[in-house]
């Protein structure tokens, strides 16, 4: 993920705006009423919130098995046994999968094999959620502090691994207890191959390989869902996650949704009501070209030059950096946010 416009911020919001934190009514995609809205002069009838357990120690473990494997960058070994053995570790949470294997044109134009891992929930049912994060990893660790690193590729255990641990916690309960919608999950490839800081050329569309492919390939002809939620980077001890441009551009609706879910379950702390700059990530491209509103759960940074994490595109984005407790937070909102859909 980058900023938009390859690190130029654009800033979609310029004011800190506050919202209300009621308890949220779930109804369908167009997002849910809150305590206290009123319609025809009558207070909204308050709907009680399930609350689905997630369990922090699975996730760590997927997180942590990922890295285990070494660096996942697209032609590698590392990444070819990682794919496998999660395809083979999803297969056995989902009612379906499907791997959709591509070639996509680098910012060099080499070309690069990748795959796309579908893992699909309750596949009868028509209303349905999408999931997704990225599972490869940077080549280049062109944000560490030394130069002499900017070359070498990143262990990404927020970056990518944090996200699809996350999912795979999310999936394995989805094996439990199966949702009343369909939910699919989807892990990307090759979306962090974007050009590198070095040669400043602001080539677009250079990231995100994966979700273009399947954006406009899409893995089941007609394909289509309620809304979508993509994590990155949220494994961070105390991390924010704010109300991302992208997002809030297309999909408003679905970002109240999910942050009031989020302020009923007491982790307002970790999902701030603040505004942040508009990105470039997996998301846009399936709001630009799959048409499906999708938001982006990921961490937000201020005090970053970047407003990512500190860590981000560095050697330091290892696991050292990753914390149970933001994990099973992420996770419990993605959960409730499955289990209240009707």
């Amino acid at each position: 993920m980058v900023l938009n416009g390859q690190l130029k911020i654009k800033i979609m919001r310029n004011i800190l705006i506050l919202i209300s934190l009621s308890l949220l009514i779930l109804t369908s995609c167009g997002g849910g009423k809150k305590d206290g809205d009123m319609k025809n002069g009558q207070e909204a009838e308050i709907i009680k919130l399930e609350k689905p357990q997630f369990d922090a120690d699975s996730a760590f473990y997927f997180v942590e098995k990922q890295v285990e494997f070494g660096t996942r960058v697209p032609g590698t070994n590392p990444h070819k046994l990682c794919g496998d053995w999660l395809i083979s570790t999803m297969e056995q949470f989902a009612d379906e999968l499907v791997v959709q294997s591509f070639t996509a044109r680098l910012y060099n134009n080499e070309m690069k094999n990748g795959r796309n891992i579908i893992s699909i929930f309750n596949p009868d049912a028509r209303s349905r959620i999408l999931l997704g994060a990225h599972w490869d990893t940077r080549p280049y660790a062109d944000h560490d502090p030394n130069p002499e690193n900017h070359n070498k590729p990143i262990d990404g255990a927020n970056d990518g691994a944090s996200g699809v641990g996350v999912l795979m916690e999310v999936a394995r309960q989805l094996s439990i207890k199966q949702p009343e919608i369909g939910v699919d999950i989807i892990f990307f490839d090759l979306e962090d191959w974007g050009e590198p800081q070095s040669t400043q050329s602001d080539k677009e569309d250079t990231w995100c390989l994966g979700s273009q492919h399947w954006s406009k390939n899409l893995h089941k002809p007609a394909y289509n869902a309620r809304f979508g939620i993509l994590l990155d980077m949220v494994g961070a001890p105390n991390a924010k996650f704010a109300k991302e441009g992208t997002s809030t551009y297309y999909a408003p609706d679905i970002v109240n949704k999910v942050w009031d879910i989020a302020a009923q379950l007491g982790f307002s702390e970790n999902f701030i009501s603040t505004y942040a700059p508009s990105i470039v990530d997996d998301h846009m491209y399936v709001n630009k070209y799959a048409q499906i509103p999708m938001i982006d759960i990921i961490q937000y940074e201020p005090s970053s030059r970047t407003y990512f994490n500190h860590n981000w595109h560095t050697m330091e984005d290892n696991m050292d950096g990753i914390d149970k407790f933001t994990l099973q937070k992420v996770g419990q909102v993605v959960l409730a946010v499955i289990y209240n859909e009707k």
